[in-house]
């Protein structure tokens, strides 16, 4: 997603009371800025809001409600391509809208401030995100090698410590990135720009983003209940997708997955991502049905065409791509990953100038983090040891294990706003693969431990470089992504039992669930080895890693002109384990968020986001909503 921010988003703003609703240049202009040598006198004075109405009684309840919804969304975003859409823009400007409406109806008298909002938004992203970091990947993988379903209570807990830990991590880093170092996190800064432009008293921006997103998601709701609401008493339903005329190999293309999907979701996918990814998507998804299948089929490597078949012998290089261009990725950003250990022992040090820190009544003190690790590390080393027959030695070493990658992983997304659990995830997978051959389960869990702890530390460090923006109190900031954690973990494991009742969905058309195939195929090749693979399959393998770290070094090294013709390793690799409809959909998509930057920039620039978050949000809880009338027996299948 393509965001626009001010050249200097770090300068604070000239009273602490109107920093959060000042433009960001006047904010820039402040001669303030020059005053304090250090930061975080700096921000203390100049920036800092004395408001005490942020952590609110409301903010926490509402950032509850919109974060188990998002999450809802999110599940459903997840297991039909792959990703999870951000949470903390949509939850803002959704925010915005219904405090708007219950002021105007009444039931509340004050109007939400933006700190308010940040709050809110912090305890929203904790929910929204529960499906990241590996969680509903590892999970929805586990369901696909094994025929053990956890109980769900157990999961529940599971993923709740994971994130709760995750929470802790950033503790002892939060003020060496965000307020000596002032790294990015560009989806902060985009959040605290939002925020300041929806709360202006002059723009009414909000009203215009939030209807926005509100016609997109009753667009979105309509579509998916005409396609998906199905009864005796309903006559007619919209078609999944649209026949794209024409035969490729002597079969016609949507043998080879190939159409137009009625799902607009996918479009408002599409429309977040950058072009490069998008376009690269439908690359990807040419070579692998029109390229690459039809020669399998023809080789009889594969039983038939169609998408499940394909994809068995797909699943291989699309995720070496991914593994391999994660990993490389991860190699090349070596400086920080340096800086996070030498920033490890600076995050564990304090002189004698701690005890006069003048932060101390806003920041977490640093003893919180252990004693949140003393709390919660047994649970999770239980956790390990009872729901996945993991060593009690081998989950002991996944807490530690778990905190350094939490700090790379943090530092990373600072710098890039790229969480690497593609590549933290098959590291983690190939420690266990040693540690526990044979272990599917416990391959694949230990893999979630790392990226969960490191996407909730991450998560957590982007709402506070939204609040340190805003001036927005930290500690109350800590609090409100903990109450998402709650809510998050309680919606995500009862909203996956009725979306996917029967997980022999997953790889299939309807669900094609990509990242759980590329976790699952991941785990058998570290647990049980690639002996078990056909040469073909081998080879395939080899190819994708070569092409993976070829790609992201090529993208690192070209010249700038070139680099925004050359594929997206993230797009290939995906593309090769999804149908050929969903890149063509997230394609238009992308496309025409790209046609409209160009002809029409402040338009894009006001519309894009809040349109494509409501196609997502309102196809997506229809589609929950449908699937909870079904479990009724009100609609059928």
């Amino acid at each position: 997603m393509t965001t626009t921010t001010p050249a200097n988003p770090e300068a604070p703003g000239p009273h602490p009371e109107a920093a959060a609703t000042l433009p960001a240049q006047a904010v820039e202009r402040h001669p303030a800025a020059a005053e304090y040598a250090d930061p975080e006198l700096q921000w203390l004075h100049t920036v800092r809001s004395a408001d005490p109405r942020q952590l609110t009684v409301r903010a926490v309840i509402a950032g509850m409600a919109i974060g188990a919804v998002m999450c809802l969304s999110n599940i459903y975003v997840f297991f039909k391509t792959g990703w999870s859409m951000g949470v903390t823009i949509t939850a803002a400007i959704l925010a915005y809208a219904l405090f708007r409406m219950a002021q105007a109806a009444g039931i509340v008298r004050n109007p939400l401030t933006a700190l308010e909002n940040n709050a809110l938004t912090t305890v929203a992203s904790g929910a929204g995100f529960m499906t990241g970091g590996g969680n509903m990947a590892a999970f929805g993988a586990l369901l696909m090698v094994t025929t053990a379903r956890p109980d769900p209570t157990a999961m529940i807990a599971w993923f709740g410590a994971i994130a709760a830990l995750g929470v802790f991590t950033a503790i002892p880093i939060k003020r060496q990135l965000i307020n000596r170092e002032a790294l990015p996190f560009p989806t902060g800064r985009a959040t605290a720009e939002t925020l300041r432009a929806i709360h202006s008293d002059s723009a009414g921006e909000g009203n215009v983003q939030a209807r926005a997103l509100g016609l997109g998601g009753a667009f979105a709701a309509l579509v998916a209940l005409l396609r998906d609401a199905k009864a005796d008493w309903i006559p007619w339903n919209l078609p999944d997708k649209f026949a794209i005329p024409g035969t490729f190999a002597g079969r016609p293309l949507a043998d080879w997955t190939l159409g137009l999907k009625t799902e607009v979701v996918m479009l408002g996918a599409g429309a977040l991502m950058s072009f490069r990814t998008a376009w690269s998507l439908l690359l990807g998804a040419l070579l692998t049905y029109l390229a690459l299948a039809p020669a399998l089929l023809a080789n009889k490597a594969i039983a038939g065409p169609g998408y499940k078949a394909i994809v068995q012998w797909t699943v291989w290089p699309g995720a070496a791509i991914l593994v391999a261009s994660g990993l490389m990725s991860f190699a090349l950003d070596y400086k920080s990953v340096a800086r996070s250990f030498s920033g490890m022992g600076q995050a564990f040090s304090r002189d004698a100038a701690a005890q006069q820190d003048p932060l101390a009544d806003v920041e977490c003190p640093g003893w919180w983090f252990p004693a949140g690790y003393v709390v919660i590390g047994p649970i999770v080393v239980v956790l390990m040891t009872w729901l996945f027959q993991i060593p009690l030695w081998a989950g002991v070493v996944a807490v530690p294990l778990a905190i350094v990658m939490g700090f790379v992983a943090s530092r990373v997304t600072g710098e890039t706003d790229v969480t690497p659990t593609k590549a933290l995830g098959p590291v983690t997978q190939l420690l266990y693969g040693v540690m526990t051959p044979g272990n599917l389960s416990g391959n694949i869990m230990s893999a979630n431990v790392t990226g969960g702890i490191g996407l909730h530390a991450a998560d957590l460090l982007t709402t506070l470089k939204t609040g340190w923006l805003l001036g927005g109190n930290p500690r109350a900031q800590f609090y409100a992504q903990l109450f998402g954690v709650i809510a998050g973990a309680a919606v995500v494991v009862p909203a996956f039992n009725i979306l996917i009742p029967d997980p022999a969905v997953l790889g299939s058309d309807e669900w094609p669930a990509p990242s759980c195939l590329v976790w699952a195929g991941v785990s058998k090749a570290f647990a049980g080895g690639t002996g078990a693979l056909d040469g073909g399959k081998l080879d395939a393998i080899w190819v994708g890693l070569a092409l993976g770290v070829a790609l992201v070094l090529l993208e690192k090294f070209a010249p700038p002109k070139l680099r925004a013709w050359i594929p997206s390793p993230a797009g290939l690799g995906i593309a090769m384990v999804v149908p050929g409809s969903n890149s063509i959909a997230m394609f238009l998509g992308a496309l025409g968020v790209w046609w409209l930057q160009r002809r029409r920039p402040a338009m894009a620039q006001r519309y894009a986001v809040p349109v494509a978050s409501g196609l997502i949000a309102g196809e997506s809880l229809m589609g929950v909503a449908i699937a909870l009338l079904i479990v009724a027996g009100v609609l059928h299948k």
